[in-house]
């Protein structure tokens, strides 16, 4: 080969591992049901089971994928303004209907209480979305949403997906191993639990982790 042809030759590291194709991260919906017991507030959470792929062997709220669906499944209400804004803020109008509606239907598959048939939506409000760093084989845009014990109904028991099922005091659950990205959501309740209706209402930005760069506000 010519000396000047060789310097253009690209050499390919034929050893070099391919790069990891990216994942691109499911829309899904959490729901944390929480209730005032005497001086404590407690947060319905359970243990996801070791064959899961995704957060085994972690204590989680209940929650999953948004199915397709759920996107125009029926309700008996729909959301509060200020939470159907708050989501639409990264959703359009169909979309915040289905993470509304995943969330209702993961609560009754996952613990058996439920906010009716078909879901009653006003008494949830939107607390803060995370999404899975790049680079893992499973990710999801979670909105994690609460709401009040006060709007379920139902007796606890589920499909069996979550373990040690039940309400768990605040500083009980805070005091546990749990996955960062839970734990980081747990403290915004408390924050915003801490907060007076008013100033509830007034929030204008919900904040939105992003494991590589923290908490930032959208």
């Amino acid at each position: 080969m010519p000396e000047d042809h060789r310097r253009h030759v690209t050499l390919v590291d034929q050893h070099e591992p391919p790069r990891p194709k990216t994942v691109r991260a499911r829309h899904a919906a959490s729901l944390l049901v929480w209730r005032e017991a005497g001086d404590s507030t407690e947060i319905l959470m359970g243990m996801r089971g070791s064959r899961h792929r995704f957060m085994p062997n972690r204590l989680v709220f209940p929650g999953g994928a948004v199915d397709r669906a759920d996107l125009s499944a029926p309700r008996a209400s729909g959301l509060s303004p200020g939470t159907e804004w708050a989501l639409h803020r990264n959703a359009n109008a169909k979309l915040a209907h289905g993470i509304a509606i995943a969330a209702a239907r993961e609560l009754h598959e996952e613990t058996g209480l439920t906010l009716g048939s078909p879901p009653a939506l006003h008494g949830l409000r939107y607390l803060a979305r995370a999404v899975t760093p790049p680079g893992g084989p499973i990710r999801f845009n979670a909105r994690f949403l609460c709401v009040n014990a006060t709007y379920v109904s139902g007796t606890l028991a589920g499909d069996g997906e979550l373990d040690n099922l039940r309400y768990y005091a605040m500083t009980e659950a805070l005091a546990l191993d749990l996955a960062a990205p839970t734990r980081k959501v747990l403290e915004q309740l408390r924050a915003w639990l801490a907060m007076t209706e008013a100033q509830q209402a007034a929030r204008t930005h919900v904040p939105v982790l992003k494991r590589d760069r923290g908490w930032t506000m959208e």
